[in-house]
């Protein structure tokens, strides 16, 4: 009996439907946090740090299932702070930078060009467009840039590392200056600094 030892080709992003597959919540959406507005009740000592990860009084929230579920609450107000909310109560935590991580990207060729579709940390399947718009922070005079996407109502995620390096493989570039097309929007890399 003779076995073929070639490696399967792997494809060079995953597509859609297996970002989709691998998200738990794809499909079932978020609580309607923005439509509730329960009264203040206090900060509690809650942070998500930088990595992703999320504390309570210190320590890490190491049950994935509790973490969705925070993050299925949660809304940034106009006042920039970040808030758990629900029907009767509105709890203030800590961010250390982007509530969410984007850890997983599929390109896809739409009809208006290229769509790039991100899957979050917490579950969440978001392809970038005019509503859910790249933005990019400039960091130094090296060119290098930290991606952000807007997730939904002013939660956004911070592309790791790795899909910030996949990112910078679809920058275009004329005569206005670089920039990544997502469903028929354009993102300029100009950024913030």
């Amino acid at each position: 009996m003779t076995t073929d030892r070639t490696a399967p080709s792997v494809p060079a992003s995953p597509s859609l439907e297996a970002l989709i597959g691998r998200a738990e919540r794809a499909g079932r959406g978020a609580p309607p946090v923005e439509r509730w507005n329960p009264p203040f009740c206090g900060d509690i000592d809650m942070a998500i740090r930088a990595d992703g990860s999320w504390t309570y009084l210190g320590s890490p929230i190491g049950r994935e299932a509790l973490v969705r579920l925070f993050a299925s609450v949660l809304r940034k107000d106009e006042d920039g702070r970040t808030y758990l909310v629900t029907p009767v109560e509105k709890l203030g935590i800590r961010v250390e930078d982007a509530p969410f991580l984007a850890v997983e990207m599929s390109r896809d060729a739409g009809p208006e060009g290229p769509v790039l579709t991100f899957r979050t940390n917490v579950g969440d399947v978001v392809a970038a467009d005019a509503a859910h718009p790249l933005r990019f922070v400039s960091q130094g005079a090296a060119g290098s840039f930290e991606p952000y996407l807007l997730v939904r109502g002013r939660l956004e995620a911070k592309l790791t590392r790795a899909l910030a390096f996949d990112l910078a493989d679809c920058v275009e570039e004329d005569g206005t200056g670089a920039f990544v097309r997502s469903s028929g929007a354009r993102f300029s890399l100009g950024g913030e600094g």
